[in-house]
């Protein structure tokens, strides 16, 4: 780790940086890879959502300006981006479960819509320049259980109200970046990132399958599958993270060389929303994930299936050729690995501290893909 500086051309080395979303899963190994980065973190979130939370294991809260704070709270949004003169914003914060939106939609809407716009109205309204990486998801697409795997300029729509709140997202994003961040002249520069099904240690949410599987095979229980058929394109926290950084190193100007563009390619190029997800062969169903993930840690599983549950989609996949074509980004770990590391970060950290597997599987991330020389490890 003594070399990550390095990373995204040392972009990230005494910049500031606003996460929002940072107590939860993915925003906590954000942070941790943003501070190895050397930059000066400020966290915009909610308390913790879940007990145990990744964001207490890393004992982050004194290593960060940590806020606590509504995104459905503009004044409250506009005073965190004021106060922290961010260099770049990347906005994480959501209401993440497709089950739980339906128990709660008018919340959902309220927090993965008007949220998002609140952090943009707030960069508009502060007016400093700055890089935002707005994260959504992969479910935001119209989906319609197609075989062939979906791309950016594929329509926005959604089942459920999560999905669909995140389709509408999309297109506040979408709203903002052409009405107040066009132009090469613009002081802000704004993408958005779609990423597959991220697993990995540190996710105890409920009604998500890894989490399912550690609460059972820590109780020696079966673990309850519900929608064993339902395929995923299954991917390691850190491969989205990456590309969320080199999205956001990309869009800085002093990153352009790199990539041989313009001024003017900058907007027309990278201004706009990026899938990130794993290969092909990662795209598995609910029942091969559990295989593999019993295959470290023996255990059993059973079939939980409802003909009665809520509505949830059978088939997804994410094409990445944009990311690879633009950025020179692509995924690192295959599906056997990225399920060995998440198996081996719980098992070797439970309920407790987990600042040494974070770590040590940020720098085995960085070291292989230094191995397949991608662009963003410069």
């Amino acid at each position: 780790m003594t070399k990550s500086h390095i990373c995204f051309g040392g972009i990230y080395q005494g910049k500031r940086v606003l996460v929002t979303g940072h107590t939860g899963f993915k925003g906590s190994w954000l942070c941790e890879w943003l501070l190895a980065l050397g930059a000066e973190v400020t966290g915009y979130s909610l308390r913790p959502p879940t007990q145990p939370s990744l964001f207490e294991q890393l004992g982050l809260a004194p290593r960060i300006h940590h806020v606590e704070g509504d995104v459905r709270d503009l004044p409250a949004v506009r005073s965190a981006v004021e106060r922290c003169k961010a260099d770049f914003v990347f906005h994480l914060a959501a209401q993440s479960l497709v089950r739980l939106s339906y128990a709660d939609p008018v919340e959902t809407f309220a927090t993965n819509v008007m949220g998002t716009v609140h952090v943009l109205e707030a960069v508009r309204l502060v007016a400093r320049p700055c890089v935002v990486v707005a994260i959504t998801t992969d479910k935001c697409y119209e989906n319609r259980e197609w075989v062939h795997s979906y791309r950016e300029e594929d329509a926005m729509g959604g089942y459920d109200p999560y999905s669909s709140s995140k389709g509408a997202a999309e297109l506040v994003i979408a709203a903002y970046r052409r009405s107040f961040f066009s132009g090469a002249d613009s002081s802000v520069r704004l993408a958005s990132a779609r990423a597959g099904n991220v697993i990995g240690g540190g996710d105890w949410a409920r009604d998500r399958i890894v989490p399912d599987c550690v609460r059972a095979l820590q109780q020696t229980d079966a673990i309850p599958v519900r929608n064993k058929i339902a395929t995923r394109p299954w991917q390691h926290v850190l491969e989205p993270l990456s590309g969320y950084l080199w999205l956001g190193a990309c869009l800085a100007q002093s990153s352009l060389t790199r990539l041989n563009a313009t001024p003017s390619a900058l907007f027309t190029q990278l201004c706009s929303a990026f899938n990130f997800g794993p290969a092909l062969s990662s795209n598995r169903t609910v029942a091969e994930l559990v295989q593999e993930v019993i295959k470290h840690w023996p255990g059993q599983w059973e079939d939980r299936s409802d003909p009665h549950a809520l509505h949830e989609a059978t088939r997804l996949n994410l094409a990445v050729d944009k990311a690879h074509h633009v950025l020179g980004w692509q995924p690192v770990w295959d599906f056997a690995e990225t399920v060995r590391q998440t198996v081996s970060w719980y098992r070797e950290s439970g309920c407790g501290s987990a600042a040494q597997p974070t770590r040590r599987q940020i720098g085995d991330y960085i070291a292989r893909a230094r191995d397949a020389r991608l662009l963003w490890t410069q």
